[in-house]
């Protein structure tokens, strides 16, 4: 798989965790732009919803971004999230 694919995986599965997360329909997530703000209007993650978030991508991909990530800098859209996620799963 090439790293561009795995990207792309990467950030299907997260906009799906996204909705689940914020409990919005997993269709509309999957159309937002990629630097769609998590916390913004159109998502809408709240603090517990961002936590519920960053404990199932500790879950499904081994990358504790709390931890790896103090500033949580890769929680302000999409697109820095999937980015977040896929160098830790590139570098590992």
């Amino acid at each position: 798989m090439t790293d561009t694919r795995e990207r792309a995986a990467v950030e299907r599965e997260l906009r799906s965790l996204i909705a689940e997360a914020a409990r919005l329909d997993e269709a509309r997530v999957a159309e937002l732009p990629a630097d769609t703000d998590l916390f913004g209007p159109e998502i809408g993650l709240t603090s517990l919803a961002g936590v519920t978030l960053l404990g199932t991508v500790d879950k499904r991909y081994g990358v504790d971004v709390a931890a790896l990530d103090l500033s949580l800098d890769s929680l302000q859209s999409i697109a820095t999230l999937t980015d977040f996620v896929a160098a830790h799963l590139q570098s590992h």
